[in-house]
């Protein structure tokens, strides 16, 4: 599929990282908004849930005055200062480890590649350090001012610390991949340079959706057996569990979310270019934004349809070079299974060569004889292709085509006599200064592989092409330079084909090499 394609996706998954040749700068700005916007959102709900969660779904005595007013001050002040100094100081680390992703005409090394990969994990890191602090701090506070409260308030912040670290390090690594694709371009992805695999990922969806809220239901459980929870009632219980379940339906919509776009988004780029490597496209690509497993099949699938480019490519040389037919059959054998030898055929012969050719040489640059030596066999190759036909060979300034092999071809004389007279036709028109002698035969040849299992080509032998190349030599000396053998006009008549009614007899010759004499023909003025 090619690039740009309308029926593509979104080349990272989603609208909101933009197309894969923005500028650098609209790049950096974009990514600085998102992450911005992102972990800050992140942090302060996690904050405000963490809140909820100490304050009145774990069963523990209720805040004391001085708490209330300490807790009051705290949180705001704490929060707003780690987001400031998270902001800076993230922004700071990020854009110095992906400057060269951020300014045009760098071409990053490998440990800058690596570095860019590993950003979401330092973001990831940096963050669950000021909750770390924020644990440390809200936990100690409590402890001064009411230890009852002590235990709930230093485990629910330190889970809330895991799970916001968790989902900001998802959030990261989306908002990053522009940048990863930009590390990933050119190289395999391995071991050596990628990102969290898939297995560590799937580990945090389960510790996030699962084991973080199985653990925060275990406290309460724990904290209602304690000393302090022995005023819990059932009504207190079906409260912390409605709450906790609320919080867990919602961030569990949230995570199988970022599940699903992760791990799934760079499935479906492989699936939307291999369906447009079907349809024929091979230009199509996949943009490499994943440092994990997932890249590695995106980059496996660039590497196949880079293959198959070069594949291609060599067909089309190869055809070109010995016929499109000949290399289909060639392909179709395989390598191992084509053998010397030719099988007999009744097929027609064209020969067309240049007349005057060594004189026009001599009076004109190369740069002259080969141009009109090009438009010469661009007419030639055309009719014999428009006349389902193939070109076996060049000769010189000669061309020797074959119609009726390798590919059957039931009215083979009446393609070959139809491709003289258009051939005569435009090569007046087109390559006037040059005349062009055509001659065609029809009879039984050996069409096969002829010459030594390491080099070989495809060839025709038999008595039709030596009667077409001595028909080309009689023709340059007739007006119009067409010449054929009767046979072939006869043999497009016995197959019912009009090509007959536009030739007639041209008396008769004795060609060089045969003791009989040949009848002749012409196309009708």
């Amino acid at each position: 599929m090619p690039r740009g394609s309308a029926h593509r996706r979104s080349p990272f998954g989603s609208r909101l990282l933009g197309p894969r040749d923005q500028p650098p700068r609209r790049l950096r700005i974009r990514i600085q908004l998102l992450l911005t916007v992102l972990l800050i959102s992140t942090n302060v709900i996690g904050a405000v849930v963490v809140f909820v969660l100490n304050t009145w779904a774990v069963p523990s005595p209720d805040p004391n005055k001085e708490m209330v007013i300490a807790l009051a001050i705290a949180i705001p002040t704490y929060v707003l200062t780690a987001a400031l100094v998270g902001a800076i100081w993230g922004t700071t680390t990020s854009l110095r480890a992906l400057r060269w992703a951020t300014q045009p005409g760098i071409d990053p090394d490998h440990t800058q590649r690596a570095r860019a990969l590993r950003v979401p994990l330092v973001l990831t890191t940096m963050q669950l350090g000021m909750w770390g602090v924020g644990t440390a701090l809200f936990t100690m506070l409590t402890v001064i001012l009411q230890p009852s409260r002590a235990l709930g308030t230093g485990l629910t912040v330190g889970i809330g610390a895991v799970v916001v670290a968790g989902i900001s390090y998802l959030l990261t690594e989306f908002s990053l991949r522009p940048i990863a694709a930009r590390a990933l371009s050119d190289v395999r992805v391995t071991g050596k340079l990628r990102g969290v695999g898939v297995g560590p990922r799937m580990a945090i969806f389960w510790t996030l959706g699962t084991g973080t809220p199985i653990i925060g239901l275990l406290i309460v459980a724990i904290l209602a057996l304690t000393p302090s929870g022995k005023d819990v009632t059932l009504q207190d219980l079906a409260v912390v569990t409605i709450i906790v379940c609320g919080i867990v339906l919602v961030f569990g919509l949230l995570l199988t979310d970022l599940n699903a776009r992760a791990v799934v988004a760079p499935i479906l780029s492989v699936r939307d270019a291999m369906r447009a490597v079907e349809g024929g496209e091979l230009a199509s690509d996949v943009i490499v934004y994943d440092g994990t497993e997932l890249g590695q099949l995106q980059s496996g699938f660039n590497e196949m349809v880079a293959g198959l480019q070069e594949r291609e490519q060599i067909r089309d040389l190869f055809g070109r070079h010995v016929g499109q037919e000949v290399a289909a059959a060639a392909a179709a054998l395989g390598a191992g299974q084509i053998e010397l030898g030719g099988e007999t055929r009744m097929c027609s012969v064209l020969f067309v060569d240049l007349v005057g050719s060594t004189t026009y040489a001599t009076q004109h640059g190369p740069t002259e004889v080969v141009e009109v030596l090009n438009r010469f066999f661009g007419v030639v190759v055309d009719e014999v292709d428009r006349h389902y036909g193939l070109v076996n060979k060049f000769i010189g300034d000669a061309v020797l085509a074959i119609f009726g092999a390798p590919v059957e071809l039931e009215e083979h004389a009446s393609a070959a006599l139809s491709a003289a007279r258009a051939m005569a036709a435009r090569l007046a028109v087109e390559v006037p200064e040059v005349g062009a002698g055509i001659g065609v035969a029809t009879g039984q040849v050996v069409a096969g592989n002829v010459g030594h299992e390491q080099r070989f080509e495809y060839t025709v032998i038999g008595d039709a092409v030596n009667s077409a190349a001595r028909l080309t030599d009689l023709s340059k000396d007739i007006p119009g330079g067409v010449l054929a053998a009767w046979e072939s006009v006869e043999t497009a008549r016995a197959a019912g084909s009009p090509e007959a009614d536009r030739w007639v007899e041209h008396g008769e010759a004795t060609l060089r090499g045969r003791s009989g004499t040949t009848r002749l023909a012409v196309p009708r003025s």
